[in-house]
């Protein structure tokens, strides 16, 4: 498979490092900066760059027929524009605040664990997230999915980062260097706590992740997430 990377950083050079061994080629690569390749060669783009850049690099690989799979987090106030440029080119997306096999099923048990607990009202629920000091968005989207995940299965209606009222979910987002990613969900009463967490020991589980959707998702179309790519029901 010929691969894009929009976004040529950290993420970018992991997932150009674990393609080349899986057998892909890079075929263009780009920064804020500067660009090297031939994009309209490529089967399939990975977009891991900024909120500032992420809705323009989805749209040119829309616009060009190409299948895109994206990571960036911080922009999604504009998804909607993205999926309808994408239902109107009759063309093949991916956007998932986290691509790690891991956190995916983390999100399932999430879920899970909500429905259980929603009938014991003297829990209460809370997140946190732990990244590393460069992230730039607050909380992180994977913090977002785990919320959001809850408020489909539980009479809360949204999250916060200041202090929760009775139908919000507190976030705390920690930022410490070279921290890869830690998401805690806490369901807390006056007589014990139940947790489940998920902890993040390199790149490469986010990267894996994104080069797996990459590849499920050439010769597709439509708009999908990590849950049709992992068949979690």
């Amino acid at each position: 498979m010929k691969i894009a990377l929009l976004g040529y950083g950290k993420m970018g050079k992991t997932i150009e490092k674990l393609a080349l061994q899986k057998g892909h080629s890079i075929v263009y690569k780009s920064t804020s900066n500067s660009s090297e390749g031939n994009i309209t060669e490529a089967d399939a783009a990975i977009e891991f760059s900024s909120p500032e850049a992420a809705v323009n690099n989805i749209q040119r690989c829309l616009e060009a027929g190409i299948p895109v799979v994206s990571g960036t987090t911080g922009w999604l106030n504009q998804y909607d524009e993205i999926i309808k440029l994408c239902e109107q080119r009759n063309g093949s997306f991916i956007y998932a605040s986290n691509f790690s096999v891991g956190v995916n099923l983390f999100f399932s048990l999430n879920e899970q664990l909500a429905t259980l607990m929603e009938p014991w009202k003297d829990y209460n629920v809370s997140i946190e997230e732990i990244h590393h000091t460069e992230k730039k968005d607050a909380p992180s989207g994977t913090a977002i999915s785990i919320a959001e995940g809850i408020v489909k299965h539980s009479e809360k209606k949204s999250w916060t980062l200041d202090e929760a009222t009775t139908d919000e979910i507190k976030i705390t987002a920690k930022r410490i260097d070279d921290v890869k990613g830690t998401h805690v969900v806490s369901y807390a009463s006056e007589v014990d706590t139940i947790s489940i967490s998920h902890e993040a020991h390199s790149r490469d589980g986010f990267a894996i992740g994104a080069i797996v959707a990459s590849e499920w998702l050439v010769g597709k179309k439509g708009i999908f997430t990590m849950k049709d790519v992992l068949n979690i029901k």
